[in-house]
């Protein structure tokens, strides 16, 4: 028996009445990303800017997902998705990574993880 359960005792007989059917908060809130989350995103966007990679980003904050769009044109679709999605961050992960054709790059729980498929491999000198 849970808090919202009381018992209502009529004759002898005990009778289960639900006092909160859900708890759940029923808000059509959008979905956002937080500060720091949205600090490491502009922080490989400011270097991938700095290179000429990319020029413009987007951010849309939905139902159930919060998207940051990246753009190589204004004019263009986007080159890659950030994608938030709460819905799966038990099983998959909150976060992914997504190209422009629909390909999922990286999935995870952790931001920076999938945000390192981005940053470019330092190259080191092999010397044989």
């Amino acid at each position: 028996m849970s808090e919202c359960d009381d018992i209502e005792s009529s004759g002898g007989r005990a009778t289960l009445v639900a006092l909160a059917a859900d708890r759940t908060p029923t808000t059509n809130q959008p979905i956002r990303f937080n500060r720091k989350e949205l600090n490491e995103i502009l922080e490989v966007y400011g270097r991938k800017v700095a290179d000429g990679e990319w020029r413009d980003y987007a951010i849309d904050q939905l139902k159930e997902k919060a998207v940051f769009s990246v753009f190589r044109r204004t004019s263009e679709v986007p080159l890659y998705r950030i994608e938030k999605q709460p819905k799966d961050a038990r099983r998959q992960g909150a976060y992914q990574l997504i190209t422009a054709t629909g390909l999922i790059l990286k999935r995870g729980h952790d931001l920076a993880n999938v945000l390192r498929v981005l940053e470019p491999r330092r190259l080191r000198l092999v010397e044989a």
